[in-house]
Parts: structure tokens; C-alpha cells; sequence
């Protein structure tokens, strides 16, 4: 096996052990609420994100996830935008801070933990963004479906809470709110061709990384220096195409769920070999990027 792609063999490694079995525990929530309490639902998921948060991250990871959304909410209370940006900013920037770093560290027992709370908080910086500009956008007519307790269903909904995909707040919110006819039988369909078709695309990204090396030949300068300008441009095809793979997968798993929720998820990226431009992969760049950045 390849072991240089981290992206994957972290969040791999940390489905197998907890995030699985949280995202199933999630899942039996949310059909349980439709079928019983479809009026408190958002409510029910978003107990159930915050004890899934408590439970990964501690008490103490929690607590900066919480406090970040609070900080958040109070400063978008000033309705300008520029000030929300800034307020972003700032608390993304918390996460570089040596001496904060350090204290974090110390919360964890290993490093994998410690990153999960990185990229965690960077994500949820992202949700926490969505609300308050969406809050300051909006007239005061609609403030009341801008509350802080949507904010925080919003914030510690747990299929996107980890890696994303990202979903603006008004989305979430109207289709939270939207109330369908339930069907048990429906949803065990979409459900099992869900698994079927993550299960293919997990194989292929498998098969790619104990096939192709493509992440470790790139680490290692001799091969490409000897490689010609054809076997580079393969080498760079197979890269963004196991990208591609890659995120299906990471993806495909909360989209499935946001389909069992009711709700209609942010569209899987395209197939790069049918793409004439890049821009469409601009949402899952800047996760990518998130991820080199907070590691190094």
C-alpha cells in the first residue's frame, strides 16, 4: 500500500475506528425523529451532534467549538459584514498560535486527536461564516429563523461536522424546516444502493493506492527526473483522478445521509477527465489546501 496520500489514510483509519459507527448512530436519530417527532428533528440531531463532538473531542474540544460559534453569533449581532470576515479570520488564525497549539496538544493523548480538532474547528469555521454573513444579509424580518439554537443545529450537524461537504445556512435551515411524507421503505432503498455505490468507490480508491504509487513516486525525486514528459502527464492525471475517487468517498458518506435527513446534498464532484476547466473543483481545493496548511 501507498502510505504517502495522509488525507486518505487519516480519515480512513478514523471511519474504521469511531466516525463510522457515530455517522450509523446518526442515521438511526435522525429516522427514529421522522418517524416519531418530524417537528423536533433538528433539535434531536443536533443533541446527538454535540454529545458525537463531546465524545470524539473531549469536553475541552467541545468547548472551543462552542465557544468559536458563540463568538461567532455575538459578533454578526453588529450586522457588518466586513466584521464578520475579520472575526473569521481571527479565530481560524487561533489555530497557529504556538502557545495555543501547545496547550491544545496537551489535551490529546496522540497527534491524530489533536488533528482531528484542527481540521474540525477549520471546517466548522466555515459553517460559522455562512451563518453570520447570511444573518447580516438578511432583514430584520427573518432574524427569528436566524437564532442561536439553529446556529448551533446548523453548526454541530454531524455528517458534515469533520470534513464537510460545505452547505450554506439558508439551504440547511429550509430544508430542515421543511416537513415531508416519511417512507421507511424509500429510504431503506436509497440507503442500500448508497452503500453499494460507496462501497465501489472505495474499492477503487484501494485498488489505486496498492497499485499505482502515484503519492509515492511523486515524494521521490529520481523517477521523475528519469520519467519522460508523457509518463509526467500520466503521473498528473492519475493524481487528480484518485483525487476525484477520493472525494466521492469522503463525500459520498454524509451525502448519503443528508438524503436519508430529507435534505438534498451539495452535488459530488465532477469526473475530471470530462472537465474542460478546474474551477468546479475549487470547493474540494480549498479543503485540500485547509488539510496541508493546518499540517505544516
Amino acid at each position: 500500500q501507498d502510505p504517502m496520500d495522509f488525507e486518505w489514510s487519516y480519515w480512513i483509519e478514523w471511519g474504521r475506528e469511531r466516525i463510522l459507527w457515530l455517522l450509523a448512530g446518526h442515521l438511526l436519530v435522525s429516522q427514529v425523529s421522522r418517524l416519531l417527532v418530524e417537528k423536533y428533528k433538528p433539535w434531536c440531531l443536533m443533541v446527538y451532534g454535540m454529545a458525537a463532538c463531546w465524545l470524539l473531542l473531549g469536553i475541552k474540544g467541545f468547548a472551543v467549538i462552542l465557544l468559536h460559534a458563540t463568538i461567532s453569533f455575538a459578533v454578526a449581532q453588529f450586522q457588518l459584514s466586513l466584521l464578520t470576515w475579520l472575526c473569521s479570520l481571527i479565530l481560524l488564525s487561533t489555530l497557529r498560535i504556538p502557545a495555543v497549539e501547545e496547550v491544545k496538544r496537551k489535551w490529546y493523548d496522540t497527534e491524530n486527536e489533536y488533528y482531528l480538532l484542527l481540521f474540525t474547528v477549520s471546517v466548522r469555521c466555515l459553517f460559522c461564516t455562512s451563518f453570520s454573513l447570511e444573518y447580516c444579509w438578511h432583514g430584520p424580518a427573518r432574524k427569528s429563523s436566524h437564532s442561536f439554537l439553529w446556529m448551533l443545529a446548523y453548526v454541530f450537524y454531524y455528517p458534515m461536522f469533520h470534513n464537510g461537504p460545505l452547505m450554506n445556512f439558508d439551504e440547511f435551515s429550509k430544508q430542515m424546516r421543511r416537513q415531508e411524507a416519511f417512507s421507511l421503505k424509500t429510504n431503506l432503498g436509497i440507503l442500500i444502493v448508497g452503500i453499494i455505490r460507496i462501497f465501489f468507490w472505495w474499492c477503487l480508491a484501494e485498488l489505486m493506492i496498492h497499485l499505482m504509487y502515484i503519492h509515492a513516486l511523486y515524494s521521490s525525486v529520481p523517477p521523475l527526473e528519469a520519467a519522460s514528459y508523457w509518463a509526467l502527464g500520466g503521473l498528473a492525471l492519475a493524481q487528480v483522478l484518485f483525487f476525484y475517487v477520493k472525494y466521492l468517498v469522503l463525500y459520498g458518506v454524509p451525502a448519503l445521509l443528508l438524503q436519508m435527513d430529507g435534505l438534498k446534498p451539495p452535488a459530488l464532484p465532477c469526473c475530471v477527465s470530462l472537465m474542460h476547466s478546474f474551477t468546479k473543483m475549487w470547493r474540494l481545493a480549498i479543503i485540500a489546501f485547509q488539510t496541508v496548511l493546518l499540517m505544516y
